[in-house]
């Protein structure tokens, strides 16, 4: 018998241990059910603020790309913040209208090829706590129903195992962890995590450069002057 890829992915999303494994399954498995070529995976942290980016089929750029031109006009993404369900541009638009939408001439369409879209929500506590996008280039087809019902499976379990990751006990973090800010919080919590500066900045949406003053702020904080001392002061 042939697996059926949704319900392996759903399966191996249950059995992430933490979010990264979480993100990472997400990514392994996700385009190929949707046949993308390109998808991504965004998750807030309990304060909202964005902590983690996952782009496959993408330049580092496009980050920036589409916060600076693409987010404040994306009317699939403004859908799925209204509605917590899935959608994609079809939904929307016809076709004519698609092509003469400020999204496909300004923001992702014509400049990184995204002919097609599609993006789903992971809830928490009613909040939109993750999005996730695919893409397909020209010459394919649009996405359709089927690819809307899987998605909304596949963000229902997303949803529940994040909200049970994110339930469960927290290693110990030692006092001075509240002399950072945020920021330098999630930063350190990367670093624990073995990212490299690059890493980081990719899934904070900032610089390496950002990343590195923000680690030199950190080092004089906490008074060390090399990541394994901070990991070992921070966490135990």
């Amino acid at each position: 018998m042939i697996a059926n890829p949704v319900k392996t992915l759903i399966r191996n999303i249950s059995l992430a241990k933490t979010e990264k494994d979480l993100r990472l399954v997400f990514m392994d498995g996700a385009g190929a059910i949707f046949h993308s070529h390109h998808w991504s995976i965004s998750l807030r942290d309990g304060a909202g603020n964005l902590a983690q980016v996952d782009l496959k089929g993408l330049p580092d750029s496009f980050l920036d790309y589409y916060i600076q031109y693409g987010m404040e006009i994306d009317p699939l993404r403004a859908y799925v913040l209204a509605h917590h369900a899935p959608v994609h541009e079809q939904v929307l638009f016809t076709e004519a209208r698609w092509k003469r939408s400020d999204l496909y001439l300004h923001g992702c369409g014509k400049q990184f090829d995204h002919e097609h879209a599609m993006t789903g929500a992971i809830v928490g506590s009613g909040q939109i706590i993750g999005l996730v996008n695919f893409a397909r280039t020209r010459g394919t087809p649009a996405f359709d129903r089927q690819d809307l019902a899987d998605l909304s499976a596949i963000c229902a379990h997303l949803s529940v195992s994040l909200a049970m990751l994110r339930s469960q006990p927290k290693p110990f973090i030692s006092d001075v962890f509240t002399k950072l800010t945020p920021r330098e919080q999630q930063i350190a919590e990367l670093v624990a995590q073995g990212l490299t500066n690059a890493e980081i900045g990719a899934q904070l949406w900032i610089t390496q450069n950002t990343v590195k003053q923000s680690l030199k702020r950190i080092f004089c904080k906490l008074n060390v002057s090399a990541r394994t001392e901070l990991v070992a002061k921070l966490f135990r």
